[in-house]
C-alpha cells in the first residue's frame, strides 16, 4: 500500500490507536497533528486524513477538512463523537463515530485511499456523506 495518512487528533491515546491500526494494515502515517496549523504543516504528500472535529484549537475540524480537500487534494474522513457538528459541505468523504472499531477505521481508510475492494456497505460504522458513494 502506498497511501499515506495524516492523523489529526488532539487526544494522544486515540491518535496512537489510529496510527497502530493504519500501520498494522500497511498504511504509512506521515504525522499526527493536534490542531489545524500542525495539520496544514504536515499535509504535503498525504493521500488521506483522519480528522477529529474538536481539536486543540477548538472546533476547527470542519474548516480544516475543507482546506485539506480543496487546497491539498487530500481525502478526509472525520473520526468524531460529534457528527452533528459536521458542516455541509464539509469536504469530507464521511465519518466514523467514536468510539470506533478497527474495522470501521480500515473501511474508511480503504475508501479514502481509493482501494477498489472497498465496499460502501461493508461496515455500518463508517458513514458516507452526501454524494460520495462513487468514491470507491
Amino acid at each position: 500500500m502506498s497511501a499515506t495518512a495524516l492523523i489529526v487528533e488532539d487526544e494522544i491515546f486515540v491518535a496512537l490507536d489510529l496510527e497502530r491500526i493504519l500501520t498494522d494494515a500497511g498504511y504509512k502515517v506521515k504525522a499526527i497533528a493536534a490542531d489545524k496549523s500542525g495539520a496544514i504543516e504536515a499535509a504535503h504528500d498525504c493521500s488521506f486524513a483522519l480528522v477529529d472535529i474538536n481539536l486543540r484549537d477548538g472546533a476547527t475540524g470542519p474548516e480544516l477538512a475543507r482546506t485539506l480537500a480543496a487546497d491539498y487534494g487530500i481525502k478526509v474522513v472525520f473520526v468524531t463523537a460529534n457528527p452533528g457538528q459536521i458542516a455541509n459541505p464539509s469536504g469530507a468523504l464521511g465519518y466514523v463515530r467514536k468510539p470506533f472499531s478497527e474495522s470501521a477505521i480500515l473501511a474508511a481508510a480503504a475508501i479514502a485511499s481509493a482501494k477498489t475492494e472497498a465496499r460502501t456497505g461493508a461496515n455500518d460504522d463508517f458513514v458516507l456523506l452526501n454524494g460520495v458513494t462513487d468514491a470507491c
